[in-house]
């Protein structure tokens, strides 16, 4: 590794598993102090365990980053531990299924509560500490469905949607304040979050959704978790320096088409 974030305090949300552990791991292979939030506190700690066990430094938070107070209280208790926080991971996030015609009122909400609340409440806290500390970068999670319709996805496409829309506008906003604000678009990354997605794809195999949906990437497969930690990493690095409001699709050619 070559230290890219050394020195630094990163905040990883949606850390217990998937693209969030793949990139709290790298992170801190990389030299970052990582704090780990996650819904699920067993998650968390686990991915912190693995971490420190690994030889490097992490703590667990456990928070619902759709709730204002406990966002507000885990970064109180990471500034509290470090200090300063100088990169945040917006990875958390939720999946949805329904057109517009058969989606609930519930999933609706919770999509925008979690992909796009969520979103905002973490990178306002975030955003609070950086200016204090000189500056930051601030990556947020998107997705192909924010910029290309998806068949029975109304509500994730909306609040995906969404965060492309509040990443371009913080990147104005926070710029002259030292803060970078860039936004990650994966195509399908193969993780548990994705699972039950695939498996209503194929009605109910699982083998079949995925080669449904493996036919829609050029590259011939889906993503990995270890494939969007690293762009992760690039735009939380001084690699990407020059870059914010940016919206980078790492899908395998799939809205190339």
């Amino acid at each position: 590794m070559t230290g890219k974030l050394a020195g630094r305090v990163a905040v990883v949300t949606g850390a217990g598993s998937g693209i969030g552990r793949a990139a709290a791991a790298l992170f801190a292979r990389e030299g970052a102090v990582v704090a780990i939030v996650d819904l699920v506190a067993r998650a968390a700690k686990e991915t912190a365990a693995e971490i420190t066990e690994a030889g490097g430094q992490a703590i667990s938070v456990s928070a619902d980053i759709s709730a204002a107070d406990q966002v507000e209280n885990a970064f109180t208790q990471i500034h509290n531990e470090y200090g300063r926080v100088d990169v945040l991971y917006n990875n958390a996030g939720v999946n949805s299924s329904g057109s517009v015609i058969d989606a609930t009122d519930e999933d609706w909400d919770r999509s925008f509560a979690v992909n796009a609340k969520g979103t905002f409440l973490c990178s306002r806290a975030a955003a609070r500490l950086m200016v204090q500390t000189g500056g930051g970068s601030i990556v947020n999670q998107g997705s192909v469905a924010a910029v290309v319709g998806v068949a029975n996805f109304a509500s994730y496409c909306a609040s995906k949607g969404a965060v492309v829309a509040l990443t371009r506008s913080m990147s104005v906003d926070l710029a002259p304040r030292g803060v970078r604000v860039n936004v990650i678009c994966p195509g399908t990354v193969y993780t548990p979050l994705m699972e039950p997605m695939l498996r209503a794809r194929g009605g109910g195999d699982m083998a079949a959704g995925l080669a449904l949906t493996v036919a829609k990437y050029p590259i011939g497969r889906l993503g990995t978790p270890e494939e969007i930690a690293a762009v992760a990493l690039f735009l939380a690095s001084d690699d990407s320096s020059f870059l914010t409001g940016s919206v980078l699709t790492a899908d395998g050619g799939m809205t190339s088409q």
